[in-house]
């Protein structure tokens, strides 16, 4: 990631404290948690909503846990996705690419439109902060479950 994107990122991030009218804290173990859906996920994964798509944000972000062996569908995002990768050891894959190990600390940026999946490896759990910018009210077009075989390769 370039200096500039994660400059961009940041600036998105904060921008709405400047048109607050004071500081919001939103406490641990408020938001809303959910299982991920089989139609999106293959294996057990766990989404905890961080923040929402309200104005003035045109991005939503959401802390992922996938245990072992758990990942997405394969997707894209119309305006791009960035993870930040916090704990655990996990799998990116670009299609047509090999896959890639992911730790913490690591910052992983998609491109809009690179179809892609994510998740756990077959052994560890792992957990990401998924940020998503939104474009014509839409941030992820998701599409066919990543087979086995794919995932083993």
């Amino acid at each position: 990631m370039t200096g500039l994107r994660a400059l961009a990122l940041a600036t998105a991030l904060v921008s709405g404290a400047a048109v607050a009218d004071g500081i919001e804290i939103t406490k641990n173990g408020s938001r809303d948690t959910f299982i991920g859906p089989e139609d999106k996920f293959t294996g057990n994964v766990y989404v905890e909503m961080v923040f929402a798509n309200e104005d003035p944000f045109v991005v939503n972000s959401g802390k992922v846990t996938f245990m072992p062996g758990a990942r997405t569908n394969w997707h894209t995002h119309p305006a791009g996705q960035m993870l930040v990768i916090t704990d655990g050891k996990g799998w990116v894959q670009e299609e047509g690419k090999e896959r890639q190990v992911v730790e913490p600390g690591d910052v992983v940026w998609f491109p809009p439109g690179v179809k892609h999946w994510h998740g756990a490896t077959d052994k560890t759990a792992m957990t990401h902060y998924a940020i998503q910018q939104f474009e014509g009210g839409k941030n992820v077009d998701w599409l066919e479950a990543v087979t086995d075989e794919q995932y083993d390769q």
